[in-house]
């Protein structure tokens, strides 16, 4: 004889959300509880979205409807050699063209650009020096615009004679 045990199932009731979420549901509708549920999180999440999105404005808006002027001018460089290459390495100086000591300096990275932000409304000057290159100086102006992209081309510096050199000409005492 086979003893058969029996096991009941304890029923387990299903938790009702239906308080929260009934005035989204309509009772002829072809949605259930769970879709009902997923489709109010769902707009109320894009909700939010479009609330974020309408406060957040570009900063040109936002200046352009004030009326001020931006706090910063750009001076964006990009240095090549001769060949046409981009320029890494090159030294890059700026200063108010009415003043003799630069403010500003940086390095050409491996793409060739540099670039400096300074306050808008003044002239300056960038100068570019490379070993074994001329150096190149241009004048900026501040006054206008909010951004000067600047393309410089490096241009090798020609030997003064093909002859040996002095001693007073390689830096020692005459």
């Amino acid at each position: 004889m086979i003893l058969r045990t029996m096991t009941k199932r304890k029923k387990t009731k299903k938790k009702k959300f239906e308080p929260l979420f009934a005035f989204f549901r309509h009772r002829l509708s072809p949605f259930g509880r769970l879709t009902s549920v997923r489709l109010t999180i769902a707009f109320v999440g894009l909700v939010c979205l479009a609330g974020a999105a309408r406060s957040f404005e570009p900063a040109a808006r936002a200046q352009d409807a004030s009326g001020l002027r931006p706090r910063v001018f750009v001076i964006f460089t990009t240095v090549f050699n001769e060949q046409g290459f981009a320029f890494p390495g090159a030294r890059a100086r700026v200063r108010r063209s009415d003043q003799k000591k630069f403010q500003w300096e940086g390095m050409s990275d491996h793409q060739g650009e540099v670039a400096f932000r300074v306050p808008p409304g003044a002239e300056y000057e960038l100068v570019i020096e490379a070993r074994g290159f001329k150096t190149e100086t241009r004048k900026i102006d501040a006054q206008q615009d909010n951004q000067a992209d600047l393309t410089i081309r490096m241009q090798p510096q020609k030997a003064s004679h093909t002859g040996p050199k002095t001693e007073t000409e390689a830096g020692g005492k005459p």
